[in-house]
């Protein structure tokens, strides 16, 4: 085990549990603690809102999945993952001022807190908040998985060992903090990131001979690998397009994103978190499968693609800067699974036990303490998952993305954009959605490249706009 790879990451996870203490004792006993703890007060402003959206998205998938999907496909993957490119911006552009102003207006502190405001119909909810769970559950694992991984390959821990550190260290100061220490330690994370970017990418370059040379010398191990399409022409047209859809479009239905625009506190941090967050995003991206692909020359060899970045940075990096990049990865896994853990903790402490077992519950004290141990043990069952991983955790990541977009998606959208849309509408969309998204993931027929979200998006769709013209609400919501 090397020490200096562990001190710039200890001094890391010193500084988020410094960040979570704080953030706890700013809210203890507080009158508004569900505001606080679940929304941060809606007090972000527009670096803090760049940042934690940004490093939500940027996850294990991104940092460690990803590049290794990189390392496999050659630099196609890079233009494939460049894709993503507007993700951020759509987000908050879609949702972003009219999400925040009906937020506000109906008190909202979820998104199911969202959607029965619009729909009035808890079948929605209820279906959202399992839906979102599951999801959730799915997402997580891979996140300790990929820190796992992250720290056997680099600190010389055993997988499970590796598994521990992470999840005690992402447990206690998500349970601890609530959503003021996530947002707060995401901008952190995603100044880590960028740093954890720079040095990688310029190590491999530097350690490979230059650009131009890597570039030949992935050239000489297989011609297809610097192809816009990869071996066996996987990264066709009709997947790409589709994969745009799945990684981009589709990111305005995921709860842990859309959550982010309930939570700026001006316009002014709105449009300034745009711009910051689509550049850092940009920047990700291409640095990390940029590496990805190109460490393919420097390692040409390697048990599982998801260990690429971790063995790059022993191979191209010395042990105090390696140390540094540790904590770059390690952020970015931590700010996508901080984010979802909180947001799980509110869907089943405010969405669902407030709402249908316990309203009454209202003492500061009584609530701090109940989302504490639903924290809790929401970590400990991922810890429990994630002992036996996938090989590649990418399609994993991909398939739980899917089936949140499948049953969020369009109720977001066309209950914030059409006066008619109806809560019929909008669970027969999410059912026919969830029920889809499963079927073609499972069965997976030949659907001519296209991705299965594809056509999951546009059945439920037509379903939702159908159906609601049918069975429209007796009222229409403003």
């Amino acid at each position: 085990m090397n020490s200096e790879l562990l001190i710039p990451l200890i001094i890391y996870l010193v500084l988020v549990f410094a960040i979570a203490v704080y953030s706890q004792s700013t809210q203890r006993n507080k009158p508004n603690f569900l505001s606080n703890y679940f929304l941060g007060n809606r007090s972000m402003g527009g670096f803090v809102l760049a940042m934690t959206l940004a490093a939500t998205y940027a996850s294990a998938s991104s940092f460690i999945g990803g590049p290794g999907a990189a390392y496999k496909m050659g630099l196609g993957w890079v233009l494939l993952a460049m894709i993503q490119l507007p993700a951020a911006w759509l987000t908050l552009g879609v949702l972003g001022k009219k999400f925040a102003i009906e937020a506000r207006r109906h008190n909202a502190l979820t998104l199911n807190d969202m959607l029965y405001a619009r729909y009035r119909n808890r079948t929605v909810v209820i279906l959202a908040s399992i839906t979102l769970l599951l999801a959730f559950f799915a997402i997580m694992v891979v996140q300790f998985v990929g820190a796992a991984r992250l720290l056997q390959t680099v600190t010389g821990l055993s997988y499970l060992q590796g598994l521990t550190v992470f999840a005690i260290t992402v447990g206690i100061y998500t349970t601890i903090g609530g959503f003021r220490a996530v947002v707060v330690t995401d901008a952190v994370q995603g100044i880590m990131m960028i740093i954890g970017t720079i040095a990688l990418l310029f190590g491999v370059i530097h350690a490979g001979g230059g650009l131009g040379k890597l570039v030949t010398d992935l050239h000489q191990i297989d011609p297809s690998l610097i192809t816009p399409y990869g071996p066996d022409n996987f990264l066709n047209q009709p997947f790409m397009l589709s994969f745009w859809i799945l990684v981009c479009f589709g990111v305005i239905g995921l709860p842990h994103a859309a959550v982010r625009c309930m939570s700026y506190k001006s316009s002014q941090s709105l449009h300034r978190g745009m711009i910051i967050s689509t550049a850092m995003v940009a920047f990700l991206m291409l640095g990390m499968h940029l590496s990805g692909a190109l460490g393919r020359v420097l390692v040409p060899e390697i048990d599982s693609p998801d260990q690429i970045m971790p063995t790059l940075m022993v191979t191209v990096l010395s042990p105090a800067i390696a140390g540094i990049f540790l904590a770059g990865p390690m952020a970015a896994i931590m700010s996508t699974i901080d984010s979802q853990l909180i947001q799980a903790s509110a869907t089943l402490l405010k969405d669902l036990y407030l709402n249908y077992i316990s309203p009454k519950t209202s003492s500061p004290k009584k609530l701090s303490r109940l989302s504490f141990w639903i924290t809790g043990i929401f970590s400990a069952l991922v810890f429990m998952a994630a002992i036996n991983p996938p090989d590649m955790i990418i399609w994993l990541n991909l398939l739980a993305f899917g089936g949140l977009q499948a049953v969020f998606l369009w109720p977001l959208v066309l209950g914030l954009y059409w006066r008619k849309a109806s809560a019929m509408g909008a669970l027969c969309s999410m059912l026919i959605g969830l029920i889809c998204y499963t079927s073609l993931s499972l069965i997976k027929p030949n659907l001519f490249g296209v991705h299965a979200i594809v056509p999951t998006l546009t059945l439920g769709l037509i379903t939702f706009v159908l159906v609601s013209i049918i069975r429209p609400n007796k009222t229409t919501s403003e």
